[in-house]
């Protein structure tokens, strides 16, 4: 022993030297209290740095950078720091050596401290991982999927290989946090069947996590939301991990929250609620802007009027120290809170207009449509506005960028479009979706209006462009194989080009497909009929039928979806007892956890189909329930408010007529005076002309009423009497002047009006329906007005409902709004 000694005598002090040195120098590693001492462990000891220790000091770094609040500024420092710098080189001398939790634990440090990805060590970092990834654990490979997803490497073979693994050991995956980093990582890249395989896993696992994990029920909800599917069944779940720890929740995990169900258009009224309470709670508590511009971006659309004028104050008062990106998203709210401070809107965008240089294709449309819906005007702003937006234009080649620079450019106050913008629209149509064709088109339709105005000499090559248009959107519709892809192009269609030129085919390329419609799809496909006016009832009685045979597998928050297009357009299905009767008994276990607004929705829907469940009416005629829904009511938009406000006056009018033996009071009197005192007006021509005729028919002008007000606050385009030989009966004198509408004198509106006529007269309400009363295609009554024929007839009278002119009182108590 002595002579190996002295044989080997550096390897025998080696030996001894390196236990002895380890654990010491990570010992006092771990007693550092700032980077400097850190690092001048590291110089002095560089030379014998080992695999394990270059982990640790990466690990110490990381938790000093942790405990910092300027974080930015202490990033940039620490990455440019000698012995930062010393680490890793040091790491990319021993990358071989490192263990696979050490090596992406050091790619994952290094970039949160802003390495760039084309840094020699980053790029080597991600190779070897590569290669070792197989054989990766499933905690370091979710950590690696995250250092990919920050570098945006969504769609790259590597990110492609870390699916096919989870795909391949999915079974045997137990841990759900390692599990959500992993799902958000690959979301964009994984087949439908993949997605619900992952959502069944996550469900199978989910009671396994403590109810405190916030940020793996908010890296599910993320999940939902980047693979587009509102699976209620796990958003109920994330919902009450999110509720239970309401008080754990800060600013950027309610904002997040916030953003992803307005995504997934989940609506939860008791999170609403606990998000204003607590964002409420934290203005004080800011006074940096980018802490209070994101408060402010998450509360103001939820504040009540103090809260909101507090806001605007406050961020008035920084509005100087705003960077670019801080006064985008300030203006958004703003457009979202419909805010109509001029003072703060000219000082926002006065931000704006200073930086519209830095701003990409995306944020200039966010910028062009908030500064239109909030009127702001400034000639100087949108001519720079125009002028980056056709620059953009004469160099982009994706297709979407283009559909939106060419997007916003109509919408300016002078929208103008030459012949080489034209002709870049149309080198890209071949590549465009459905949705990017519509924008195009509605972009094309609002220059054609505009130049008609101001007779510009382009509207016939902008005609042109319209029937390109038309060829490429139908050259798609025909060859279109499968439902889903179909409904993602069609879910944000609207306006007249989709309505007068595409809707035939778009829904002859729905029947063909609908063996595709399931469980999973059909509250989608429904909602997009809905919007259609469109009557197909083939589609309608498959989805009926996919309703009755897979119920157990929709989620009660997908019923009024299902339901929403046979209410609008008044079709009853063959199996409509069942159908119906369905959907209400799998509802009737979860009206206690229905958002209230979707509660109200429901039972208008149905009651326009004449069904009227006692459980469902009991749930929402009652103190409590109206209590919630006023509070609400506070959360909401001024149109949404006053939608909602309609939907329950005109249920409560449903059940008093039609089911008055479940004796729900009208409580509506005073709304509705409201509304009609502020909506009354004169008649139109085409009113005046058809009630001069009528009262030469009919013998006079006091044999016959225009723009009737009936009980229960229903509006009839003219009425008249007629005795039991059928000769009309002159009212009592009433000053008319053609033209004028009779002056009101509100009193209780209710009683029946057949009571008051002599025996064997009837009233006659003589209504001319506009095409909005009927179905796009076919002259089919759709379900608003059936329903007023029907009251009207409960109401005493005989109903005479003819095509014509739109001729009833211009108010939004009475108009032709189908869609909740």
């Amino acid at each position: 022993m002595l002579r190996l000694r002295a044989v080997c005598p550096f390897s025998w002090r080696m030996f001894q030297f390196r236990p002895y040195s380890c654990e010491p120098l990570i010992s006092q590693m771990n007693k550092c209290t700032d980077e400097e001492q850190l690092f001048d462990l590291i110089e002095k000891n560089k030379a014998i740095l080992s695999e394990k220790q270059l982990g640790c000091g990466f690990n110490i770094l990381w938790q000093f950078q942790k405990q910092k609040t300027s974080s930015l500024k202490n990033v940039e420092c620490i990455r440019n720091h000698p012995q930062f710098l010393t680490l890793l080189n040091l790491t990319t001398s021993k990358m071989e050596f490192l263990k696979d939790s050490t090596l992406v634990n050091v790619l994952y440090i290094t970039q949160k401290f802003a390495v760039e990805a084309h840094d020699p060590l980053v790029e080597a970092l991600v190779t070897e991982a590569w290669r070792r990834m197989e054989r990766f654990d499933i905690d370091v490979l979710s950590k690696f999927s995250s250092c990919l997803a920050d570098q945006h490497l969504y769609f790259s073979p590597l990110m492609g290989k870390i699916a096919d693994i989870v795909n391949r050991n999915l079974e045997a995956i137990q841990d759900l946090r390692s599990l959500s980093v992993l799902m958000v990582s690959i979301s964009s890249l994984i087949s439908q069947r993949f997605q619900e395989q992952l959502v069944n896993k996550t469900e199978l696992l989910f009671d396994s996590i403590d109810s405190s994990q916030v940020i793996i029920a908010r890296r599910i909800v993320q999940f939902l939301r980047n693979i587009k599917y509102s699976y209620y069944p796990l958003l109920e779940r994330c919902n009450k991990v999110f509720l239970s720890n309401a008080n754990h929740l800060d600013l950027e995990s309610i904002s997040k929250i916030l953003t992803l169900y307005h995504s997934l258009q989940f609506h939860s009224f008791e999170f609403i609620i606990m998000a204003k309470k607590r964002l409420t709670e934290m203005i004080p508590l800011f006074s940096q802007p980018a802490s209070f511009v994101k408060l402010f971006v998450a509360l103001g659309p939820l504040a009540g009027p103090e809260e909101k004028k507090q806001l605007k104050s406050t961020i008035l008062l920084m509005s100087e120290e705003l960077t670019s990106q801080q006064a985008l998203a300030v203006m958004g709210a703003m457009e979202e809170m419909e805010s109509r401070n001029s003072h703060l809107i000219k000082r926002i965008a006065s931000i704006l207009h200073k930086n519209l240089d830095n701003y990409k294709p995306v944020e200039l449309l966010k910028i062009t449509q908030a500064l239109i819906f909030l009127h702001f005007r400034s000639k100087e702003l949108f001519v720079k506005l125009q002028e980056l937006l056709l620059s953009y234009l004469k160099i982009s080649v994706i297709p979407s960028e283009i559909c939106i620079l060419v997007c916003a450019i109509s919408m300016l106050p002078s929208p103008h479009l030459d012949e080489a913008g034209i002709s870049r629209i149309e080198a890209v149509l071949p590549q465009c979706d459905l949705s990017d064709l519509n924008s195009f088109a509605t972009s094309v339709l609002r220059w054609i209006e505009y130049d008609h105005m101001y007779l510009d000499s382009n509207t016939g090559k902008q005609l042109k462009l319209l029937q390109k248009l038309d060829h490429y959107a139908h050259q798609r519709l025909q060859n279109c194989s499968d439902l889903n892809l179909l409904w993602e192009e069609l879910r944000s269609l609207k306006g007249d080009w989709f309505a007068d030129s595409l809707l035939e085919e778009t829904v002859a390329t729905l029947q063909r497909l609908m063996d595709e419609i399931n469980y999973i799809n059909v509250a989608r496909i429904a909602s997009f009929i809905s919007r259609t006016n469109y009557l197909s009832t083939l589609l309608l009685d498959r989805i009926a039928s996919v309703v009755i045979q897979q119920i157990e597998k929709i989620h009660p928050f997908a019923v009024l979806a299902v339901i929403l297009p046979f209410s609008i357009l008044n079709y009853d299905p063959p199996q409509r007892d069942e159908f119906f009767g369905t959907c209400i008994q799998h509802l009737n276990s979860y009206l206690g956890l229905l958002d209230p607004l979707k509660l109200v929705f429901l039972g208008f829907s149905l009651a326009t189909l004449q069904y009227f469940p006692e459980d469902l009416l009991k749930a929402i005629f009652n103190i409590k329930f109206l209590a919630r829904l006023d509070s609400q009511l506070e959360l909401l938009c001024s149109s949404l408010n006053m939608r909602v406000q309609f939907r329950l006056m005109e249920l409560n009018r449903a059940v008093c007529l039609e089911c008055p033996e479940y004796q729900i009071p009208w409580f509506h009197d005073r709304f509705c005076q409201q509304q009609y005192s502020k909506d009354i007006s004169s008649m139109n021509g085409a009113q005046q002309q058809i009630y001069k005729m009528l009262a030469e028919v009919l013998g006079g002008i006091n044999f016959v009423k225009a723009s009737v007000l009936t009980p229960y606050y229903h509006t009839i385009g003219f009425e008249c009497i007629l005795d039991k030989r059928k000769k009309p009966l002159p009212y009592e004198s009433h000053n008319i002047t053609l033209g004028k509408l009779p002056e009101m004198h509100w009193e209780s509106n209710t009683q029946i009006v057949g009571s008051r006529l002599p025996p064997g007269a009837e009233r006659i309400a003589l209504e001319f329906l506009d095409p909005r009363a009927f179905c796009r295609n076919i002259p089919h009554l759709k379900g608003k007005s059936a329903m007023k024929k029907r009251h009207l007839e409960i109401l005493g009278y005989r109903v005479i409902q003819e095509d014509g002119p739109e001729l009833t009182a211009a108010s939004p108590l009475f108009a032709e709004e189908d869609w909740p």
